[in-house]
């Protein structure tokens, strides 16, 4: 017997030293292409295969790699035999900046979002990006449909993977891996992701508040079980007979409201710079007695009952109806009180989604798959009372990030940037504000440590396609960096890189703080100032 165990012993080391030879070599010479055991007694993950990318050697997303850099495709197990498959970027050495950036997903996930990866890389970090614990190719390619199967909503360690903990997981073997590789400590560990990704830096700041130094989270889905259920309501708002809007009947509605409240910030710009401050009505745009909405029509004109002249000049009473019932937002009929936000005055002409394709994409595969295990379910069916508590147990449980209490995040040190646009076409923008203000009843002033930036005419990641002369480029990023690494807290954050293709500059603010007009060059955020709104409509 001893024997044998002397053998076995032997073998397992001779196989242990093979592993770690091939570990040294990718160490050494970046580039392998036979799976690698990664030596940690902590996890189970493996580089499937790595390769050296020059200079300007690859393009995601239109953007070149400006270092070069050692490319590795790795996975790491969690649960009962699931994965996740991750890519780690490492800088060669003499651009590497000492950090570690993870970059979250998008939508129900299930690919690498690699292209957000390309500009932390060129900022020298090293930079890891997951595809959330499930492939998208085994769901649906990615995305929900009405009665089809989504395996990743029925295995329980995948769907707790999907938003709650797949970027813990990688992280773990990918901040080991990048230590080994450079032989030196991580000096800061940073996350950003956007709309799935928010949520997931939402989930890190809850249930891993010790992993990141700092987060910015954008445009974050973090109530997700009840944002894809808003899809429905606003589906089921624009359902009704008579009640859809196309897409030039919304660019209407936005139109008008851009006009009634435009100048409220004393600068004409085409941007409703506080929402909450419009006193736009949309009253005055339902049609006057003797003017019909053709509602078939090609266009969705409305026309006199006694001419043929086209265009959208009013809308239906069901128009109106509608409108109503999507800026209101979802309500518990049992006590009358909104399950999610509604959306703002602005925002309309980024609707056209939300009057079906989003409810039939999320709202109805998540009822389906993880709230009722019945492919066959009707959502239309839905209570919009009795039934809200079958999706906080459900689903609520499994994919929301809402917790009020983040002090184990800030006592850890960790900072915390949020963005959301105001013309978000799949989130309701005031749910981060709702949010702030639960953190702020539970945890009190929050200025140390957690900072929301607004921004008008702002879209969902980025530019708005109803506001292409709004900046949608924000330097979060490096407003975290200063707070995190030099304690400087952000004042404001500079929006750059309109679509339009001007040189406009936008100065953001620290919600509730506002944007206000200083004189000079109106385009320029230099000729802003951070004050507060006062109720009669002024500003200081």
């Amino acid at each position: 017997m001893a024997l044998l165990i002397c053998f076995a012993l032997l073998i397992l080391a001779f196989f242990r030293q093979i592993a770690f030879g091939q570990w040294d070599e990718f160490l050494v010479e970046c580039g392998s292409s036979e799976p690698i055991h990664i030596p940690s007694d902590d996890f189970n993950a493996y580089i499937v295969s790595s390769t050296h990318v020059p200079a300007n050697g690859l393009n995601e997303g239109g953007k070149w790699n400006t270092y070069p850099f050692c490319q590795v495709w790795a996975y790491i197990e969690y649960g009962s035999g699931d994965v996740v498959n991750f890519q780690l970027w490492l800088p060669d050495a003499e651009f590497y900046n000492g950090k570690y950036t993870a970059v979250g997903n998008g939508g129900m996930a299930g690919y690498i979002s690699v292209w957000d990866m390309m500009t932390p890389l060129n900022s020298g970090f090293a930079v890891a990006g997951g595809d959330s614990g499930h492939k998208s190719s085994d769901n649906n390619g990615g995305s929900g449909a009405p009665g089809v199967y989504l395996p990743y909503l029925h295995d329980l360690d995948q769907t707790l993977a999907w938003i709650h903990n797949s970027i813990a997981i990688f992280t773990e073997a990918a901040t080991f891996m990048i230590s080994e590789y450079y032989a030196q400590e991580i000096l800061y560990k940073y996350y950003v992701g956007c709309s799935t990704g928010g949520a997931q830096g939402f989930a890190l700041a809850q249930y891993h508040p010790d992993l990141f130094d700092g987060i910015v989270a954008g445009c974050p889905g973090n109530w997700y079980s009840h944002l894809a259920l808003s899809f429905l309501w606003n589906y089921q708002q624009a359902s009704k007979l008579n009640a859809f809007m196309n897409q030039e009947t919304l660019n209407f509605i936005t139109t008008k409201a851009v006009e009634a409240c435009d100048t409220i910030d004393g600068v004409q710009d085409g941007v409703i710079e506080n929402p909450l401050n419009c006193d736009f009505d949309i009253e005055d745009l339902r049609c006057p007695p003797g003017v019909t909405v053709i509602p078939d029509a090609p266009d969705n004109s409305t026309v006199p009952s006694s001419s043929n002249s086209s265009g959208v000049a009013c809308l239906s009473d069901a128009q109106v109806e509608a409108t109503k019932g999507i800026y209101a937002g979802p309500l518990d009929l049992r006590s009358g009180f909104n399950t999610y936000p509604g959306f703002d005055i602005g925002s309309e002409t980024q609707w056209l989604s939300q009057e079906g394709d989003l409810a039939k994409g999320f709202s109805i595969p998540i009822l389906q798959n993880l709230v009722y295990r019945d492919l066959t379910y009707d959502a239309s069916e839905f209570d919009w009372g009795n039934n809200i508590g079958d999706l906080d147990i459900n689903a609520g449980l499994l994919i929301d990030a809402i917790s009020p209490n983040l002090t184990e995040f800030r006592d850890a040190g960790g900072k915390m940037i949020v963005f959301q646009g105001w013309t978000d076409p799949y989130n309701a923008a005031t749910w981060p504000i709702e949010h702030l203000e639960q953190i702020e009843s539970h945890t009190g002033d929050t200025s140390s440590f957690f900072k929301l930036f607004m921004i008008p005419g702002g879209g969902h990641c980025g530019a708005a396609s109803g506001y292409p002369q709004v900046p949608a480029n924000y330097q979060t990023g490096v407003r975290l960096r200063d707070w995190v690494e030099s304690g400087v807290e952000p004042q404001f954050v500079v929006s750059t890189s309109p679509p339009d293709g001007s040189v406009r500059t936008r100065m953001l603010c620290p919600w509730p703080k506002v944007a206000v007009y200083q004189g000079g060059d109106s385009e320029s955020w230099e000729s802003y100032s951070c004050g507060d709104w006062l109720h009669n409509g002024q500003y200081w």
